[in-house]
């Protein structure tokens, strides 16, 4: 079972809201040296919890896409959305759909993946009207 302290919440609660800071820095904020930091960054990396270091893009819109295939053409399928660089992130579910992609089309992008997507299955379509600020570790 993976240990994780209050410490390591809190360097993964900083580095969530600023992964630019220095470990000298973080260090100051969880009363710890930077080399400690560094050190805990890199157990969290090796136990895969800490994945990677990114950045967070302000998109004008963001839509949630289910896709219930009609067909068995997965891998298909799954080349077919390499081509829309608006997709943020898509996902092989399980329940009410086969896919769900976080997008970030303009309508009249969103129209024309629309009908290339019809031809996959069926599909819902959720556009975010608001996106609403949650702590990501509470402590």
């Amino acid at each position: 079972m993976l240990e994780l302290d209050a410490i390591d919440f809190k360097i993964l609660q900083i580095l969530h809201a600023d992964s630019r800071l220095s470990h000298k820095h973080i260090g100051e904020r969880v009363h710890r040296t930077g080399q400690a930091v560094g050190q805990r960054i890199q157990r969290l990396i090796d136990l895969n919890i800490l994945e990677k270091y990114t950045l967070k893009i302000n998109f004008p819109t963001t839509q949630f896409i289910r896709i219930m295939m009609q067909n068995n053409q997965f891998t298909a399928f799954e080349h077919f959305l390499k081509d829309y660089t608006a997709i943020e992130s898509s996902y092989k579910v399980s329940g009410s759909a086969c896919y769900m992609l976080m997008t970030h089309f303009s309508a009249q992008e969103l129209n024309a993946f629309i009908e290339q997507l019809s031809v996959w299955g069926h599909y819902t379509v959720d556009h975010v009207v608001r996106p609403i600020d949650t702590a990501f570790l509470k402590p």
